[in-house]
């Protein structure tokens, strides 16, 4: 059966990873059928718009979008065209895996195997009421949470725990200082966990969390949190494994889902033929497993496990001079 996505292609080294990200797809025989759309820098350029009618109508349409990354232009329009796509979309879940691969520059852990849910929509991190007094010394900004986003994203958690036989959800919070917003959606998470008697719960507070990451990340298995801290926390475990060249990223909604590379534009090394694509691919088998394609999601991770092992095709990031083509062309190479 062919699906057919919504592609953007984004900015900046954004074409040649989504270019070696569809190759590498295309060999593994997903089924895919692509509408290209535009966003960020590149559509601003075009249309005046960094999220034209268009892109906004294929991704309602398809219901599932893969993202490169985009430019915000300073000073225009949205202050992140990502926070603006998830409230559109309402994608309430940000889940980001962070697993260890060899021949990376990880320099603390070689055992990491973690997912970080994070709740996508409220908090601090939505920046709601922000405002900087007259004379300038005093700025305020309002962290909402809500009962209903903090059940539906620790749901998704256990939910996700569930499905993929992972044995424990830790809950990260700072509920001991913030009693009211954490304090709330640390009181929803015991609620909701106690649905699911099969799955471990434990509770961090967030600063300890971080320290336990660094020290003991085998710990880890499933994260739920709040927005601020979940941004904080997938990157650091971004760190873990060798930085955000490897971190992929989806944000799921009841009615849509785009997945996507977690890095950014990268202008510096556009067009230099040099991007490692590997967080793209990893998010094209997060998009893959959501579209009930499990099979093939696990034969893409395994040829990209294959290729960094074999180490004959690194991009320089990676401490190879590979080209992000090169690269691609091994990963396809080895899918079995």
């Amino acid at each position: 059966m062919t699906t057919t996505i919504a592609v953007i292609r984004g900015d900046g080294i954004g074409p040649e990873i989504m270019d070696a990200t569809l190759q590498v797809l295309d060999a593994l025989g997903a089924g895919l059928r692509y509408e290209f759309v535009e966003a960020g820098l590149s559509a601003y350029e075009k249309t005046g718009e960094l999220l034209p009618q268009a892109t906004l109508d294929a991704i309602a349409q398809h219901r599932v979008a893969l993202k490169s990354p985009l430019t915000t232009p300073v000073g225009e329009g949205f202050s992140s065209i990502n926070v603006a796509l998830r409230r559109r979309f309402d994608l309430y879940a940000n889940v980001r895996p962070a697993v260890s691969f060899p021949n990376t520059r990880s320099r603390f852990a070689q055992n990491v195997d973690l997912i970080t849910v994070r709740e996508n929509t409220e908090g601090a991190y939505a920046g709601e009421g922000q405002q900087v007094s007259e004379d300038g010394a005093t700025a305020t900004l309002i962290q909402k949470i809500t009962r209903r986003g903090s059940e539906r994203i620790v749901r998704y958690a256990f939910d996700l725990a569930v499905r993929t036989g992972r044995r424990k959800v830790t809950v990260v919070h700072k509920a001991n200082i913030l009693k009211s917003t954490s304090g709330l959606f640390l009181k929803v998470a015991r609620e909701v966990a106690a649905q699911y008697p099969a799955i471990e719960c434990n509770e961090l507070i967030v600063d300890n969390c971080c320290m336990q990451l660094v020290m003991r990340p085998e710990q880890f298995d499933v994260i739920v949190t709040t927005n601020l801290f979940g941004d904080i926390i997938s990157d650091l475990c971004a760190g873990l494994v060798g930085g955000l060249g490897l971190a992929p990223g989806a944000n799921i909604g009841a009615d849509a889902a785009i997945f996507e590379a977690v890095h950014g534009s990268a202008p510096d090394i556009a067009g230099k033929g040099i991007a490692n694509p590997c967080a793209l691919l990893l998010g094209a088998a997060q998009m893959l497993d959501h579209l009930q394609q499990a099979a093939l999601a696990g034969r893409l991770r395994d040829a990209i496990r294959a290729t960094l092992e074999a180490a004959d095709s690194l991009t320089p990031d990676l401490g190879g001079s590979g080209t992000t083509q090169g690269f691609a062309r091994a990963i396809a190479a080895r899918l079995g």
